[in-house]
């Protein structure tokens, strides 16, 4: 039985099996390690019963780099006023599974862990961006409870789209954060920060 635990620097040695996907985004190591130093309770690994490492997630909370325009923050207020500000929340910067390991529940599992290290800290969401072309992903997202928040144009080096997706947490108990209508919402990059 596979158990997730947290990520160790030694496994940055090991989890090159889980980025064979060519949809998977690759770092450098100084990358990882910001992580596990910054966040070590959002970098989580699967370990399989015979030890290897079939996926991983990197996460980290965050907000915008200024003070709310309106404050305290909330989403019916300064989320509608200010839509580009981003209150306190959790962010997914990677999550991956090994190709041999897919279709496990590891993504699922994973992804909860984080969810709830971030509801632990009060976030508000918990967001990702994810190729607009990967429908597989898209959809195993959306099966995990996330929604389109808005798209992102050329957020990727090759030019691609990107969906900013997000699933509310307890904080939000009016789903302030998200909307029905995320894919026809364009954003640029620099609008994303």
């Amino acid at each position: 039985m596979a158990t997730i635990r947290p990520m160790r620097p030694n496994d940055l040695l090991l989890i090159s099996s889980t980025n064979l996907d060519h949809l998977t985004e690759t770092y450098n190591i100084s990358f990882y390690m910001e992580y596990l130093t910054k966040w070590p309770e959002l970098c989580q690994v699967i370990e399989g019963p015979d030890g290897n490492i079939e996926g991983y997630i990197l996460g980290k909370l965050e907000s915008s780099p200024y003070a709310p325009p309106l404050a305290p923050y909330d989403p019916a207020t300064t989320g509608v006023a200010y839509p580009h500000y981003l209150p306190w929340h959790g962010h997914i910067t990677a999550l991956t599974v090994a190709p041999s390991a897919r279709r496990l529940g590891h993504a699922t599992a994973l992804s909860s862990a984080l969810e709830r290290s971030s509801d632990a800290a009060s976030a508000w969401f918990v967001d990702l961006f994810v190729r607009a072309s990967n429908d597989i992903a898209k959809e195993l997202y959306r099966k995990m409870g996330y929604s389109v928040y808005r798209r992102v144009v050329d957020y990727y080096n090759d030019g691609e789209d990107a969906f900013d997706m997000r699933k509310p947490l307890s904080r939000d108990k009016d789903k302030g954060t998200i909307r029905e209508d995320g894919e026809e919402v364009r954003v640029t990059a620099e609008d994303v920060w």
